[in-house]
């Protein structure tokens, strides 16, 4: 069945037999028609309405008898089809199917009849007809116009079909990522509820090809197997020709998944049915219809060069609630937090507790190593076949564009399933309660992994450029598998080899082929894993390491080497800060009469801290920071609280106890050359004298097969 051919009059399209009744034989016609002159006469009838109806303005035959003029001009009707969206008459109606979805143009509900030639009409009534025809059952219905003009939904209620809205402009920009990021997610999880009878999904702009086209290349690109923006292209282009025909669409595309565009991927050219449309009687561009005269967004945002970067930048894209949930159940789960119900929205990270005297004793006890602390942003990260997701500190995931292969082949992959060799065919696996997985991904794509680790701005020395790093301390999921159980060091082998070492291994690749269409350096930002050093070279790290990093410090971090990955307070895991670096994280707020007023958290509740006072440097008005989040270093000599800066990062201040720990921390007075006094005690234990020197002689070993390699 060709399903661009024009359908034939419905029965309850406008019929002939009305205008039968209008019109009024002369008296002197009295004969009565027989039973099979009547059939005749009505077939004949027919056979000409629909000869006038699919021929536009067919010249009147001079020959005809006066009485059929009347009957024509009672007959005849006009359609008005400026209503119509440019193009959308001759517009094919449907394209083939791609993974369950099928490209459409709008169909008009009953209100465009008189706009439309019943041969031309396209409705969602046409649109059910014709699937159940091809065997096809629809379940659900995604709008991308940036209108709800075009019909109404309560039909598709009736049939059963969920209509879901995405608004999105449809002249000179693309959609946006949170928009992108919700059709990905609603095929999904479309797909993933299907139990028995397979439904299909109409996805639907004005016209079917560059909105609905992005859309469709986006699902393809973040479902299937290592497939690249040139093939997704490709698919949609065959299943609904030409494909995208607008040149920006192609390009956003090819920027957004950071590939490099072949010279032989060419943009077709605007459909004739578009063309003929796309100026008005004057010669002036037509809008699209549904882009209802507002401002349009640029296609491609505007980055200068002169941008400074800050930690307090946003980076990532919004993603729908429900997948943020599901997600976060997801942590919940692999760091065995217990419940993992809806409506958890703490962060489950490890934090460390301040040095003081008393747990300072914990590193003679255990064995402990040392790593710089980092003043950045605090992330989590999960990487998944469809993106990586960032994860701050009010446990809000936003996707970024990332690529993380996996090993070719390695014993831990426990979850990897078997190839599948249909490009568009998969099967799902149910994972958690409300997320879908696939089986059938590409064995050189991480899927469910889960890092720790920290966000920090280097500024190269030579040019002063700045770049972002993700810096990796971590590994509490791979691939499904929760590792949190293992001790640190072997976390910490694990990902460089699972993690570090395969993209490393691909760019390099990449970098080396003659046409790579992979760009790295397009990325966010890079990663690498945060190195970790002996208790012995703590004085090499404070006196020659931080002084020639290129982002800030400010202390350090005390990690137990046998340790197991502990969500939220771990009491083992220390930070020292420089003595003027120690802080609070405050609400502030302002009260009556311009009084400060300093908020702590516990048990949930706010607790004010009475006579406490804060200091802004800059001398800028305090109001401005009411209702946010400052970090605050004490003044011992002045008694009062200095602002540092405000942490965007954190919707909430930190808790009671934490503060009690801090400010034994700045009592204790912790200085840089009792630390190093300490260390040079602890070193000489015989715990640590044998273990360092086995670790050291490890390192030597595995340096010297890195430079054979």
């Amino acid at each position: 069945m060709d399903l661009n051919v024009s359908p034939v009059p419905e029965e309850d399209e406008e019929t002939f037999d009305r205008h039968i009744e209008e019109y009024s034989a002369p008296e002197h016609e009295e004969r009565v028609e027989s039973a099979v002159d009547i059939a005749r006469r009505e077939r004949e009838e027919r056979r000409m309405r629909l000869k006038r109806d699919r021929t536009d303005d067919r010249p009147m035959q001079m020959s005809q008898p006066p009485y059929y003029d009347q009957f024509q001009a009672k007959t005849q009707k006009t359609y008005d089809k400026s209503r119509l969206p440019p193009g959308w008459l001759d517009c094919p109606p449907v394209g083939n199917e791609i993974c369950c979805m099928i490209p459409s143009k709008v169909p008009l509900g009953e209100s465009y009849n008189d706009c439309i030639l019943p041969g031309k009409r396209y409705s969602f009534k046409q649109v059910i007809h014709q699937q159940r025809v091809l065997g096809r059952k629809l379940g659900l219905v995604i709008d991308l116009t940036n209108t709800s003009r075009y019909y109404q939904t309560m039909d598709l209620k009736k049939e059963g079909i969920k209509h879901v809205k995405i608004q999105c402009k449809g002249r000179g920009s693309v959609p946006d990522n949170p928009s992108v990021n919700q059709f990905v997610y609603e095929v999904s999880q479309f797909l993933l509820r299907q139990k028995h009878a397979k439904k299909y999904i109409l996805v639907h702009c004005t016209h079917g090809h560059n909105r609905t086209g992005y859309m469709i290349i986006h699902y393809l690109m973040r479902s299937q197997m290592s497939m690249t923006v040139t093939q997704a292209i490709a698919i949609f282009a065959e299943a609904r020709p030409p494909g995208i025909y607008k040149p920006d669409y192609i390009e956003a595309l090819y920027a957004f998944y950071h590939e490099r565009k072949p010279e032989k991927v060419l943009c077709p050219p605007t459909p004739e049915w578009k063309r003929s449309s796309e100026f008005d009687l004057n010669g002036e561009a037509v809008p699209d219809d549904d882009d209802d005269g507002g401002s349009a967004a640029p296609v491609h945002e505007s980055h200068e060069l002169d941008v400074v970067m800050t930690n307090d930048d946003i980076l990532g894209d919004e993603i729908p609630w429900d997948q943020q949930e599901a997600l976060r159940h997801f942590c919940y789960q692999s760091l065995k937090l217990g419940g993992g119900t809806r409506g958890n929205s703490h962060f489950p990270g490890s934090h460390p507790v301040s040095l003081n005297r008393d747990n300072l004793q914990l590193l003679r006890q255990r064995y402990y190593y040392a790593t710089w602390k980092a003043d950045g942003t605090r992330y989590m990260m999960l990487i998944t076949i469809d993106g990586c997701y960032l994860i701050d500190r009010s446990f809000n995931f936003r996707r970024v564009q990332m690529r993380f292969p996996c090993k070719p082949t390695s014993d831990v992959h426990l979850h990897f399933f078997e190839r599948n060799p249909l490009m568009y065919i998969y099967s799902i696996l149910e994972v958690t309660s409300s997320f879908i997985c696939f089986k059938g991904f590409a064995e050189k794509t991480h899927h469910f992994t889960l890092l720790d680790g920290e966000m920090i701005i280097d500024t190269l020395p030579d040019s002063q450029k700045q770049e972002r790093r993700y810096l990796i301390y971590d590994l509490m999921v791979i691939n499904q598998m929760s590792v949190i159980e293992r001790p640190f060091h072997e976390r910490w082998k694990m990902l460089e080899k699972e993690v570090i070492e395969p993209r490393n291994q691909e760019r390099h690749s990449i970098y080396q082929s003659r046409n790579p269409y992979y760009r790295y350096d397009l990325e966010p930002f890079r990663v690498r894993r945060k190195d970790f050093w002996l208790l012995s070279t703590v004085t090499k790290l404070l006196k020659e390491f931080i002084p020639r990093l290129s982002h800030d410090a400010d202390g350090l971090i005390f990690q137990g080497w046998d340790d197991p990955y502990i969500p939220r307070t771990h009491e083992g895991l220390l930070k020292w800060k420089y003595p003027e670096m120690n802080s609070v994280d405050f609400l502030f707020e302002i009260g009556d009469d311009d009084r400060q007023l300093l908020f702590l958290y516990e048990r949930g509740k706010k607790k004010l801290m009475e006579g406490n006072r804060v200091v802004f440097k800059d001398g800028s008005d305090p109001s401005i920071y009411s209702g946010k989040i400052i970090e605050c270093s004490w003044d011992p000599e002045e008694q009062v609280w200095t602002s540092m800066r405000v942490r965007t990062d954190k919707n909430t201040p930190n808790d009671f106890n934490t503060y009690k720990k801090v400010m034994r921390s700045i009592r204790d007075n912790i200085t840089e050359e009792v630390l190093l006094n300490e260390i040079s005690e602890i070193i000489r234990l015989p715990m640590y004298a044998d273990r360092i020197r086995n670790d050291s002689k490890a390192a030597h070993q595995h340096a010297n097969s890195g430079r054979r390699r």
